[in-house]
């Protein structure tokens, strides 16, 4: 997908706003220039940003329920990514979780620059944050998928769908853990790339356990 491609997928999946445009735009301009002093994305793919990135995040909405009023709470969220992008793209609560410190000081930043209303940071590790019941779980190079289901379980139920960019691995990821993970599972391909994938799951449990049982 090319940086042109991407745009116009955009417009079509979302008729962006030109307010959102601006915001999007923004955003890309902030984390291009905040590379200079932290690593925030891969330096190889700061000239493909709108497809690596934006899009690359985007595309998690077509796939989310629509918004029932609970958070959508994107895990280990570093640059920003895929929450800020869900965060400029609709109007739902998102909170992002991230544990250091510099990165949690950029997006605060970003939300007050950008004026993003519906989104806050919990600086802290996602086994600290405190438990609720997400409409959406998203995480994008956050970790592997077993610590990943075990270190936020609390924040979900049977109704939270989880929304996992998984790139390559992601059909190994999920074999992986089905021995000790139960679920609703499936894997979606990525729009960006024709070799990534994005691991779905719904009504997530420890195998063996049934929630609302002892």
């Amino acid at each position: 997908m090319t940086e042109e491609e991407a745009r116009a997928w955009l417009q079509a999946q979302f008729e962006v706003s030109r307010e959102t445009w601006d915001q999007l735009e923004r955003y890309v301009a902030i984390l291009s220039s905040a590379m200079d002093e932290q690593n925030l994305i891969a330096e190889s793919t700061r000239p493909h940003i709108w497809a690596r990135h934006i899009v690359d995040s985007a595309q998690l909405l077509t796939i989310a329920p629509n918004d029932d009023g609970r958070d959508w709470i994107d895990l280990g969220s570093g640059a920003g990514l895929p929450g800020i992008v869900i965060a400029c793209l609709v109007d739902r609560p998102l909170m992002m979780v991230e544990s250091r410190r510099k990165r949690i000081d950029f997006l605060n930043g970003v939300i007050a620059d950008l004026g993003l209303g519906n989104a806050r940071v919990f600086g802290g590790r996602v086994e600290s944050t405190p438990a609720t019941k997400a409409a959406v779980i998203s995480a994008r190079a956050y970790a592997p998928l077993p610590k990943l289901l075990a270190s936020a379980l609390h924040l979900s139920d049977k109704n939270t769908v989880w929304v996992l960019p998984k790139g390559r691995n992601a059909q190994n990821e999920l074999e992986a853990v089905r021995p000790t993970w139960q679920g609703a599972f499936h894997v979606e391909p990525s729009v960006t790339d024709a070799d990534s994938a994005i691991i779905v799951a719904r009504s997530v449990t420890p195998a063996g356990k049934k929630k609302g049982r002892p």
